[in-house]
């Protein structure tokens, strides 16, 4: 507890070493929360991606009471808050069609299904290649290669903070580049 004490008061203070140690410690339990409300692993991801950032950010104001707690707090927070961005996108896509549609039972041997992921997979990576290098090979090194922040950083010469940084607006970038892709069509 003491050491933890000390890694949490050092990250408080801007050293990026500690707030990677600190964010292993707990990222098992920052998963488990966000997988009682999200079961799409690659969702949990991301949503696991806001949660450390949003701990970053708040270290700072953190008050030294029950850290465990205080992550779990933004960790259910952040997972509420991406159920609902996805009821109002759902309930706006809805809107918009007018109806919903059902989907057949067994999807994987559908092939009209098969061939809506393909494209959609060349759709992402068409998005991945036209977001700036920069960007694109940290998206690549974190989901890809499966590389920790630390990792990267380490790599790349740069901060653990930098790489946040660059996966948090390459996320941004991408969304972008998918929605205008989408608004092409």
């Amino acid at each position: 507890m003491e050491a933890e004490n000390l890694l949490i008061e050092k990250a408080r203070q801007g050293d990026e070493d500690s707030f990677s140690k600190l964010i292993d410690i707990y990222k098992n339990y920052i998963f488990a929360i966000i997988l009682n409300f999200i079961k799409d692993y690659n969702e949990v991801e991301n949503v696991a991606q806001e949660v450390c950032l949003q701990i970053y950010v708040s270290l700072p104001n953190y008050d030294q009471q029950n850290f465990k707690g205080w992550i779990g707090r933004i960790a259910t927070n952040k997972s509420i808050d991406f159920l609902r961005r996805k009821k109002a996108k759902f309930n706006d896509e809805t809107l918009e069609d007018g109806h919903l549609e059902r989907l057949p039972v067994d999807l994987k041997d559908n092939p009209e299904t098969l061939l809506l992921e393909k494209e959609k997979r060349e759709k992402l990576f068409e998005a991945l290649n036209s977001i700036p290098e920069i960007y694109r090979d940290t998206l690549k090194k974190f989901y890809f290669e499966e590389k920790s922040y630390e990792t990267i950083a380490n790599e790349e010469d740069v901060a653990t903070k930098t790489i946040a940084s660059r996966l948090y607006r390459a996320k941004i970038l991408l969304k972008e580049k998918w929605r205008e892709e989408d608004e092409a069509l």
